[in-house]
């Protein structure tokens, strides 16, 4: 009788575990469409906090444009997946051959950063470096594209690029 009463406790203990397995996702299989909607959350927001800081320095806002998005987020995924946080990316590329490779013919600069948790704290750090804020305020820039990508351990990469 108390084989029996074991067996059963054993038994009430491993199927509610094995339903909840079969029932819900991981965390691993949820996270890739909770951090796509993350990462475009934060991108908008760095491009209207951007176009913020450029109108109150008399510059014109810059409009999204898909292939500078494109080769920002490639350039943001691949700092995350390495782990180097460079202007250099893959093969020795540039911002301006990112730009060109995803079809975008005049490309004008390019800010990249990591780690920082919001758009406010990573606009407002940008806007105290000299040569990231020269490129906010570039008023000949016209586009913009930016890549946000959260690495697999969470840490966001960071790469804003812009065109003429």
């Amino acid at each position: 009788m108390r084989s029996l009463l074991r067996r059963f406790a054993l038994a009430a203990l491993i199927v509610p575990a094995a339903a909840g397995v079969m029932m819900t996702a991981s965390p691993a299989e949820a996270a890739p469409v909770q951090t796509k909607a993350a990462e475009q959350t934060l991108q908008a927001d760095i491009v209207r906090l951007t176009n913020v800081e450029r109108a109150g320095h008399g510059c014109a806002a810059l409009t999204v444009n898909d292939q500078l998005t494109t080769a920002a987020r490639d350039h943001s995924a691949w700092m995350g997946q390495t782990g180097q946080f460079s202007h250099v990316g893959r093969d020795g590329s540039d911002f301006g051959s990112r730009a060109r490779a995803a079809g975008y013919a005049s490309p004008s600069g390019e800010n990249i950063a990591w780690g920082y948790p919001t758009a406010e704290a990573l606009v407002d750090a940008w806007m105290h470096s000299a040569g990231h804020r020269a490129n906010i305020l570039n008023c000949s820039s016209t586009t913009v594209g930016v890549g946000a990508v959260y690495s697999e351990n969470g840490t966001p990469y960071f790469t804003q690029d812009f065109g003429n």
